[in-house]
């Protein structure tokens, strides 16, 4: 008995040292409306298939991701099916005509988050606003295994769409409601900072605002990442 106690321990134990440990993605909606998350992975695969799903005020979901992967997950709203079945949103739609985004990315307007997860090195993660923004997000990492604490990363210092968003950059819905804001950079690629990155950097401290931005925020591995939408402000209503 004692030996195959030690078996196990020493199995575990490899298992541990050699980084086959995985992190959990969770992605909470605190906003006053539905969610729809999409993510898109560049590297490695998630134990969930899905790439794109509902998530109703004060939802979560908890995604197991692997040792190693990267990729982008954001939000998307005022999502609907027309009569023919396809389904759309009005701000980052991954234009898959599907719920699920199936490996398709979105240009429209839409706060993001970048996320590179590496189990045997230093995850990195950031906050990118260079696409535009549609609503406030969060990342906060959370150490797995040690107490120090990493970086929380957020745009949700202003509602962009409500208070800050210059009239010739706004995204409105068919009642002229603002419900995205759009960043110049997205279109043509953008180094330095102009009068409108600083709208969205005074919006966003800590968030990338410019293709001429490529810090990430660095966390040792073995790290969970609560991601919430609407932390603090719910800058749209629903249609």
């Amino acid at each position: 008995m004692a030996k195959r106690l030690t078996l196990i321990f020493l199995i575990a134990s490899h298992l541990f040292v050699s980084g086959v440990t995985s992190n959990n993605l969770t992605i909470e909606n605190k906003c006053d409306y539905t969610v729809w998350p999409g993510i898109l992975t560049s590297i490695g695969s998630l134990s969930t298939s899905t790439s794109g799903f509902a998530l109703k005020k004060g939802e979560s979901r908890a995604i197991h991701a692997p040792s190693l992967w990267s990729g982008q997950i954001w939000g998307r709203t005022l999502c609907s099916i027309n009569s023919t079945g396809k389904f759309s949103c009005a701000t980052g739609d991954c234009n898959s005509g599907e719920i699920e985004c199936s490996g398709r990315d979105s240009n429209s307007p839409r706060s993001l988050v970048e996320l590179s997860i590496d189990g045997h090195n230093i995850n990195s993660y950031r906050v990118s606003v260079v696409d535009g923004y549609n609503f406030p997000l969060q990342v906060v990492p959370q150490r797995t295994f040690k107490s120090e604490r990493c970086t929380d990363v957020s745009c949700d210092v202003v509602d962009l769409n409500q208070l800050a968003c210059p009239y010739e950059l706004m995204v409105v819905d068919e009642e002229e409601r603002p419900i995205a804001c759009t960043n110049p950079c997205r279109i043509s690629n953008c180094y330095t900072s102009s009068s409108y990155t600083q709208i969205f950097k005074n919006a966003c401290p800590t968030a990338r605002v410019d293709n001429g931005d490529n810090n990430y925020f660095a966390c040792p591995s073995s790290t969970d990442y609560f991601i919430t939408f609407c932390p603090s402000l719910t800058p749209i209503p629903t249609r």
